[in-house]
């Protein structure tokens, strides 16, 4: 690649976001760089006392329709795209008094900061920047003589250049910044396309697009010879993208992708109606429960599998404390999840230096609309978010016996947890508590028996003579084909079972749950998770 240098003697800036601004522009001005500026951005230059010359008076004509029209004029515009060796594009300057920008200095409106703010239609609308990208798009293709600037934080590594240089910049990192500047451009570009999708109410457009700004350079992906990176698309939604980390070592790929799983299913459960506790391994639970405080959740939820439950994610429905961390802290665990913690909570973690731990100051609403996102060979599969609850359904009761209050509760808790567990799914539950989970089967009568094993081996490291899904409740995240799986959650001590409905051997199966003497419900939804 090559390190041909070129000169800078003119910079354009025109910035959104002003820090650092009057320091960078004060460092070009001491290497005798000329500065072009527009509004706001001239005025806090020319306030630091540097010589600052307004756009308007490079082009002749001044800024109007509040700041829409200033940058968008051929002597701008020309100055950018000009290729300086080209005699044709030499003299088309020369012919119209078009001078050279070397380098361009620009941050758009900010539009993504402005609809996550909840702005109105209007505001939005206004906040779309549409000469800053066109700058951008132009010095970007043109980078071989012009450098381009789309972050702030690329300001001294520019001026470190510059002195290196003697005043010039070299090929390498004008395409290393024009390739950033695209994709900057793409990603605000996404970003309006998403929100303007939205207010109209279009779910499925012609074109999508999706954009995001790295957040973290990852060590490897799912296994050592994957690269990765983590990437924040600006959604609001309080998860792994906007909590922040109080300790611990860098969070892996594994551990993003299995925390978020962790948060997601814990807010099944409004911190308002009781504490919850979720524990999550290899993007599974392996544990869920309810209880009146943190402390009794969770030792419900490590009762499920406590093996599974080493090396696990911890998430928490409210703020973590110092009781509950006590208990935390006795076993292996790579991640905890919160809305918050206490200074006691904090104090007792801090003795385990590697452990992560994420604050993200709320909990992600289960019933709000978004988008998921999966990449297939030469495609994406979008989808809108399962938003499904069980508590908006109205639920059949399709047997003879009907669920007693105890089971009903407990049937609704299980389905909850049956959403955040991998296809084919069978949960188990009793008080408030996962008893056995059974996930990701290509059968589902073998995920009644997991769950069924998991139940079992509980019960024994307890010493309990009997599995803990007897007297329990099960939970199916889609139909059962054959009544072979409900008689085998039957089998296993369940006395009641949920589960959508719309087999065509339905019949069979709610015939084979009364033979049983079980008490089953329809929903009419189904979650599977892929």
């Amino acid at each position: 690649m090559s390190t041909d240098l070129q000169p800078v003697r003119r910079a354009l800036i025109s910035v959104s976001d002003k820090a650092g601004l009057t320091e960078f522009a004060a460092s070009l001005a001491g290497q005798g760089i000329e500065l072009v500026s527009t509004g706001g951005t001239s005025k806090a230059i020319a306030g630091a006392g540097l010589s600052v010359r307004d756009v308007s008076d490079l082009t002749g004509f001044p800024e109007m329709m509040d700041g829409r029209l200033k940058t968008l004029h051929p002597l701008v515009h020309g100055g950018l795209l000009a290729i300086r060796d080209d005699e044709a594009h030499r003299d088309a300057q020369a012919s119209h008094d078009i001078a050279d920008i070397d380098l361009l200095v620009v941050n758009l409106y900010p539009f993504e900061e402005t609809v996550a703010a909840g702005a109105d239609f209007a505001d939005c609308i206004e906040n779309i920047d549409i000469g800053g990208p066109a700058m951008i798009r132009a010095a970007a293709k043109n980078h071989r003589f012009v450098i381009v600037v789309v972050d702030p934080a690329d300001y001294s590594v520019v001026l470190d250049a510059l002195a290196a240089g003697n005043g010039m910049i070299g090929t390498d990192l004008r395409q290393r910044l024009a390739a950033k500047a695209y994709a900057r451009t793409a990603a605000y570009d996404a970003a309006i396309s998403a929100w303007f999708a939205g207010q109209l109410g279009e779910t499925v457009p012609d074109y999508r697009a999706f954009g995001g700004r790295l957040a973290q350079s990852l060590r490897y992906g799912e296994n050592p010879h994957q690269t990765a990176a983590f990437y924040k698309t600006g959604d609001a939604r309080p998860g792994v993208a906007s909590a922040r980390q109080v300790q611990g070592k860098e969070l892996s790929y594994n551990n993003l992708n299995d925390t978020d799983a962790a948060f997601e299913c814990v807010a099944e459960f409004a911190a308002h109606e009781a504490a919850a506790v979720a524990i999550i391994k290899h993007a599974n639970p392996c544990g869920v429960a309810v209880g009146e405080t943190l402390t009794e959740a969770y030792r419900k939820a490590l009762r499920c599998d406590p093996v599974s439950a080493f090396g696990g994610i911890i998430a928490l429905n409210r703020p973590l404390d110092g009781e509950v961390a006590e208990q935390i802290v006795d076993i292996f665990t790579e991640v905890i999840i919160a809305p918050g913690a206490d200074e006691n909570a904090l104090s007792i973690l801090a003795a385990k230096k590697n452990l992560r731990l994420l604050l993200t100051d709320g909990l992600p609403d289960p019933r709000d609309e978004g988008l998921t996102v999966k990449s297939v060979s030469g495609g994406l599969l979008v989808q809108s978010r399962d938003n499904g609850s069980v508590d908006g359904l109205d639920l059949k009761v399709v047997t003879k016996r009907q669920p007693s209050e105890r089971e009903l509760a407990d049937l609704k808790f299980a389905f909850r947890v049956c959403k955040h567990v991998k296809s084919n799914a069978i949960i188990y539950a009793r008080d408030g508590a996962t008893v056995g989970i059974g996930a990701g089967q290509m059968s589902r009568i073998d995920s009644s028996r997991i769950a069924a094993r998991k139940s079992a081996d509980a019960a024994g490291t307890e010493g309990l003579s009997e599995p803990l899904a007897v007297g329990s409740v099960v939970a199916s995240d889609a139909f059962f084909p054959f009544p072979d799986g409900l008689l085998s959650a039957a089998e296993a001590g369940a006395t009641a079972v949920i589960q959508p409905g719309g087999s065509m051997r339905d019949g069979d199966v709610i015939a084979a749950a009364d033979d049983a003497g079980l008490a089953m419900v329809f929903t009419g939804m189904r979650h599977f998770r892929h």
